[in-house]
């Protein structure tokens, strides 16, 4: 699989840390502004989802597909949010397991707790991402390009 890139928000919207491993085309607005139209359309998505779902849901909105990519997302019960792009050739049951160790192997680990880290401002911590870039390319979906 190819990873092209990973948000993680707070549960207020904040962009809390952004990594690229794979992008092949950049937009003329800043990082910033991305995060904040992702993060819209992203809350946008959530709430149409549960509104025309036929049934209760507690996952909801988990990702979508395009012919280029699939956007992948993840909650987490405290509502930070992780978002990864990737290519559409993996399984979401073998994502949605990648984003759920990054949360519990990484996030909580490197940066929930670490007294480096501050809640709610962005993750700047090396390690934090140089754990992050490990555990994902270790992971047997990883492909490297």
């Amino acid at each position: 699989m190819t990873i092209h890139n990973l948000y993680i928000f707070d549960r207020h919207g904040n962009l809390l840390f952004y990594h690229e491993w794979v992008r092949r085309k950049h937009t003329s607005m800043s990082k910033e502004e991305e995060a904040k139209l992702l993060y819209g359309m992203i809350f946008s998505l959530k709430s149409f989802v549960n509104r025309l779902s036929p049934t209760v849901s507690k996952e909801g909105f988990l990702s979508y597909k395009t012919s280029a990519y699939r956007l992948n997302f993840f909650e987490t019960v405290s509502k930070l949010k992780l978002i990864l792009n990737t290519d559409t050739e993996t399984s979401q049951s073998e994502i949605r397991e990648l984003l759920s160790g990054i949360y519990r192997d990484i996030y909580v680990e490197y940066a929930v707790k670490s007294p480096m880290v501050v809640p709610g401002e962005m993750i700047t911590s090396n390690l934090f991402r140089t754990k992050l870039v490990q555990y994902v390319q270790s992971s047997h979906i990883y492909k490297a390009n």
